[in-house]
């Protein structure tokens, strides 16, 4: 008994099924005149619909697309009314949430990797820049890690050369944009003691004199987004200028005051050179030659101490304290400074063509200045020194020429040149 009433439980489903699957077809048999008659009649309206109300149908389409793209534009301006920007499913997250349309401009000016060779740099910059060859190295490789940085909303980098006038500060910053290809803005911010003088810098607003121009830094970077921005001395800009950077190197922009517009400054590189400090600063670089942390901690104290903002340090990257130069490196600049003006009234100097006794009275006079001298007083020295006797060389004809100082006279005497 037990085993039967487990087979009618088995199959007692299967038997409902066929019930069921009978008796559809039994109502089927007999209602089929009447579901045939309905079945003429809806393909009937359906044939009417086909015809007569496409074109309303492509009407309506029409109607709809142009208003979905009116409610973009209107997101996208910022005009949306509330009760229907509150709706999500009728605009992008990112139009809800932000400002789609900036952080896409944004995104865009993002600078894909970049790899150089870092010892190729480095000895590029300590070829020109003589007596600073581990800051020619760390600041190879510190440039070198920040371009292989595939997504950045900062600059490259932002370092600041600190230490005694003619040390080389101002011409690494020129250096480094020869040596990695980039545009140099060069900026004295001595000429930004005012904090309305800022005006040169980031533009005027709407409405004041100068608005149909941009300023100084915006167009530079909006021109070539990738330059070397040097900053010359930047502790004699007003305080007030120092903070308007905060954004270009915190945020990644900076506003044009013009038109409000954002210049990105996330592939620039910007170098700041201060003399503030100069005796604390090399004492610093001595003691800590060996312990960079420790170095930037003292740097950083010594600088805020100088009327540096706290804000401003802490945005900087690397500080470097660029040594006195003492010995041959004087006479190694003094070189180089003086091979350049000879190429500057397009002449080649010979191979030895400088009397060392030059060299020797030219440092002898940077000595005497002591603290006080500078890379212009050198130049200085060398126009007053040997810059008549180039011309006259050069009006002679001369191509190539060899300095010789006699009774404490430097003239220039034509030589052949190497083939």
């Amino acid at each position: 008994m037990g085993r039967l009433l487990s087979v009618i439980n088995r199959y007692l489903p299967l038997l409902f099924l066929m019930v069921l699957v009978l008796a559809i077809a039994k109502a089927f048999h007999l209602y089929w005149p009447f579901i045939q008659s309905r079945l003429v009649a809806f393909v009937a309206h359906l044939n009417l619909l086909v015809r007569y109300g496409v074109w309303v149908v492509v009407l309506l389409l029409f109607i709809g697309l142009g208003v979905l793209a009116v409610l973009s534009l209107m997101s996208h301006a910022g005009r949306l009314p509330q009760s229907i920007s509150r709706r999500r499913w009728i605009m992008d997250i990112l139009d809800r949430l932000t400002n789609r349309v900036a952080l896409e401009e944004r995104l865009s000016t993002n600078a894909d990797a970049t790899f150089i060779d870092a010892d190729a740099l480095s000895h590029a910059l300590k070829s020109k820049v003589i007596g600073q060859d581990a800051i020619c190295d760390d600041l190879a490789a510190q440039i070198r890690r920040r371009l292989a940085l595939q997504q950045r909303g900062k600059p490259v980098g932002i370092f600041l050369f600190a230490g005694n006038p003619g040390t080389g500060k101002t011409y690494m910053g020129k250096r480094l944009a020869t040596e990695l290809g980039r545009k140099l803005l060069h900026i004295d911010m001595t000429q930004f003691s005012r904090g309305m003088a800022g005006t040169a810098l980031f533009g005027s607003p709407r409405g004041y004199v100068g608005s149909d121009n941009y300023g100084k830094l915006t167009s530079g970077l909006r021109d070539s987004p990738d330059a070397v921005v040097l900053l010359d001395e930047i502790e004699k800009a007003d305080p007030e200028i120092h903070k308007k950077f905060l954004t270009a190197w915190n945020d990644g922009f900076i506003t044009e005051a013009s038109d409000g517009k954002q210049i990105s400054t996330t592939r620039a590189i910007f170098v700041l050179t201060t003399n503030a400090a100069i005796d604390v600063l090399e004492d610093i670089r001595q003691q800590y030659s060996q312990a960079p942390d420790e170095m930037r901690r003292a740097s950083t104290n010594t600088l805020k101490e100088s009327g540096f903002a706290p804000e401003v340090l802490s945005r900087i990257d690397r500080i470097f304290v660029f040594s006195r130069l003492t010995g041959l490196d004087v006479a190694r600049v003094t070189a180089l400074e003086i091979e350049r003006m000879i190429e500057g009234y397009g002449l080649q100097v010979a191979d030895q063509g400088i009397d060392p006794e030059i060299l020797y009275r030219l440092m002898e006079r940077q000595e005497k200045l002591a603290d006080t001298a500078s890379s212009r007083d050198l130049m200085r020295a060398i126009e007053e020194s040997i810059a008549d006797s180039l011309i006259a060389a050069k009006q002679q004809g001369a191509r190539c020429v060899a300095l010789i100082e006699g009774q404490g006279v430097v003239f220039a005497r034509p030589v052949a040149c190497p083939e």
